[in-house]
């Protein structure tokens, strides 16, 4: 199964600041993991991930590479590998189709991965990851780290939506 991964309040720690170097790049607890036990069950893990920071001139695709590159480091110590990321780097305004909400970045892993959306979860922490998923038919999943409790404190009913503690608590639930 393709599992589609948010980044900030999913698999490092959210700020209101951006992450805007690899040192501000902390891991939430139990996220690599997370991803580590994903990849062992044989699912594809890829990140779909809004960077507007970089629109914003707050940090360079070269500086979101080094973030990336710790990541990809830290992930190998425990033997795993993300399949593919993929982000938007443009400003809320420029009205792109890639900026989640919007489907943009979906549809590129779906061409990326060869992949039917239909058949992919999507783990995020904010309404526009669940929107963005719900658009292609993909199955939403929110987690309850970075922005996800404010999700669920501001929308009494999410229809469709799994809820999780966390990365770890999802991947358990695949397990079963």
């Amino acid at each position: 199964m393709l599992i589609i991964l948010d980044r900030d309040g999913v698999i490092n720690l959210e700020s209101r600041e951006y992450i805007k170097s690899p040192e501000e790049w902390i891991p939430i607890p139990g996220s690599l993991e997370a991803i580590a036990k994903l990849k062992q069950c044989g699912h594809h893990v890829v990140i779909a991930t809004n960077q507007s920071g970089i629109a914003r001139g707050l940090y360079t695709r070269e500086i979101l590479d080094d973030i990336h590159d710790k990541m990809h480091n830290m992930l190998n110590e425990f033997g795993a590998k993300i399949d593919g990321i993929f982000y938007c780097p443009h400003h809320p305004d420029d009205n792109c189709l890639c900026r989640k909400p919007k489907p943009g970045l979906l549809h590129q892993i779906a061409e990326n991965m060869n992949a039917d959306l239909s058949k992919a979860m999507m783990v995020g922490d904010s309404l526009r990851d669940l929107q963005a998923a719900q658009a292609v038919n993909c199955q939403p999943v929110l987690v309850r780290t970075g922005n996800g409790e404010s999700v669920l404190k501001e929308n009494a009913e999410l229809p469709g939506v799994k809820v999780f503690v966390d990365l770890a608590s999802f991947a358990k639930s695949l397990d079963n």
